[in-house]
């Protein structure tokens, strides 16, 4: 098997694992019905994956991977640092809306999985926190907000960002997610002594 052909299939088995993963639950989830799933044998799947765990960890790191490029691509876009907090916030919820197993994957399975997804979760729920952290911290130097304890701020953002994304990908039928940006938008910049009425372009 050459090395695209290669990379093609190992991608299929990924697709295939996300939806039966965010279908089943993790430890529901067989390799058998994954083979199905990719429509390649059990053996196929072992050939590219060791364990049902390691595949689930390479998924999350393809989602997160995915995730981090989207939001750096909308904060470099965006004209300062506080509409790159806003540009973050509004990729990350446009994201989820947009694949909604990718929210049950991040938020809800692999909270339910062993110990080794469980450090990697939190190592990306760090990273990600880290980010909006970054964002905080160029606003305050820029002047744009006052001094505040941005890894705090940071760490409370993150935390209401992931009750609302947990919450929408539990419910039957969701509401949007996209609606859900304008108030957590005036929360946020609320919280940091910002006019919430202040032009936007997001989501």
């Amino acid at each position: 098997m050459n090395q695209v052909r290669a990379r093609d299939r190992r991608d299929g088995i990924l697709d295939a694992a996300l939806r039966v993963f965010a279908r089943a639950g993790y430890h529901l989830a067989s390799v058998d019905e994954i083979a199905r799933e990719a429509r390649t044998s059990k053996g196929g799947i072992y050939f590219h994956f060791p364990s049902k765990e390691r595949l689930f960890l390479l998924l999350l790191d393809r989602a997160a991977a995915q995730l981090r490029a989207r939001v750096e691509t909308a904060i470099a876009a965006a004209p300062d640092p506080v509409a790159k907090i806003e540009a973050a916030l509004g990729a990350v919820l446009d994201a989820f809306a947009s694949h909604r197993d990718l929210a049950r994957l991040f938020l809800v399975e692999g909270v339910a999985a062993g110990q080794p997804i469980r450090q990697r979760l939190r190592a990306l729920h760090d990273e990600f926190t880290s980010l909006i952290r970054d964002q905080l911290d160029d606003a305050v130097a820029a002047g744009a907000i006052a001094p505040i304890d941005t890894a705090l701020v940071a760490q409370a953002w993150f935390g209401a960002l992931n009750e609302v994304v947990t919450a929408w990908s539990h419910a039957e039928p969701p509401a949007s997610l996209r609606e859900a940006y304008w108030t957590l938008r005036r929360l946020f910049l609320r919280g940091v002594g910002l006019d919430p009425e202040r032009s936007s372009e997001q989501p």
